[in-house]
């Protein structure tokens, strides 16, 4: 295995913003470890998925404690990767990981008790072998623990060095408002939060990206290309063989309606007159709303990395093609 020496062009073609009031810029593509890196998967396609993201200029890469499968492993493989890999470049990472999902056996294991959080967290540290991550996030809000208890437990794991900033992930507008409330109150500011979003699933519009783009909270979309519908894999109407709609991984073939295959095709024909794939005008649609801080992709391969990554240099959406999607989205077949 050849010594890994990180591009020195890396930070040319890279855009960053400023992750809402605070002084931190995340890459506007940032990298997603939902899939791809459990302990079934090749490391060493991991490994290559990792270097075409940072050599590109990705700084941000982003992890949970149940990622893999099984859960952990995503952890364990970035690890020994980081450690073999990217110490060098520590300093030039943000590394992210949250806590929230079932994780291990027993009252202890879930949800968003302090006991849960913290444990948690030096877990995942332990996993990872650093001494702290950049972002916590609790992942799901919890109906049962008082948000006080979860948010004090977000405040100490920053004031005792295991993290550096707090995030939190798919809380409602309403819920997003109180913990941000109370998170500054506690002098542990709400730096990001983590929430689904794509041109085929545009809740963060109905209330929460007004929320934190009062409050000064930043915004990363995950699912992005709504589980590989906003690319060209199932604009045929077919189910490829080994797609996570085949496998039934958090897309289902029933939900390839005609409707909605039509809407794909028109999106797709618009990406091509204006010399994009639908990825990457699905990836650029986010972006044209300066409150997204950052589009988080995950990746199956290297070469699907780079042609992600090539919307970056992709001009930004004009005013008719934003208007154009917008026509195709709401248009009733």
């Amino acid at each position: 295995m050849t010594v890994y020496s990180a591009k020195e062009d890396r930070y040319e073609n890279m855009k960053y913003r400023r992750c809402g009031k605070s002084g931190l810029q995340l890459s506007e593509i940032s990298l997603g470890f939902w899939h791809n890196f459990g302990s079934a998967d090749s490391e060493d396609n991991c490994r290559q998925i990792m270097r075409t993201a940072f050599d590109a200029g990705v700084t941000h890469f982003d992890l949970a404690n149940n990622y893999g499968p099984p859960p952990g492993a995503a952890e364990e493989t970035f690890g020994r990767i980081l450690k073999k890999d990217f110490l060098p470049y520590r300093d030039e990472l943000i590394i992210s990981s949250k806590a929230g999902y079932g994780m291990w056996e027993g009252p202890y294991g879930d949800w968003g008790s302090r006991k849960y959080l913290i444990s948690s967290c030096d877990q995942s540290l332990k996993r990872m072998g650093m001494d702290y991550v950049d972002i916590f996030y609790h992942h799901r809000p919890d109906p049962l623990t008082p948000l006080e208890e979860t948010m004090t437990a977000l405040d100490h794991i920053v004031r005792s060095g295991r993290a550096l900033y707090a995030g939190i992930s798919n809380y409602s507008a309403e819920q997003t408002e109180e913990a941000v409330k109370i998170l500054k109150e506690l002098g542990t500011p709400c730096l990001i939060h983590q929430a689904s979003y794509s041109m085929l699933n545009r809740w963060t519009e109905d209330g929460l990206l007004s929320v934190l783009g009062e409050t000064g909270v930043g915004c990363i979309c995950f699912s992005p290309l709504a589980q590989g519908l906003l690319t060209n894999r199932y604009l045929d109407g077919h189910v490829p063989e080994g797609s996570r709609a085949a496998k039934k991984v958090f897309l289902n073939p029933e939900q390839l309606t005609d409707e909605l295959l039509k809407k794909l095709q028109k999106l797709n024909t618009l990406a091509v007159k204006n010399g994009r794939t639908l990825a990457r005008l699905a990836i650029k649609w986010i972006l044209r709303d300066e409150r997204n801080t950052s589009v988080l992709l995950g990746a199956s391969s290297p070469e699907q990395m780079k042609e992600n990554l090539m919307s970056v240099q992709d001009e930004p959406l004009s005013n008719e093609e934003i208007q154009a999607v917008e026509d195709i989205l709401k248009k009733q077949q």
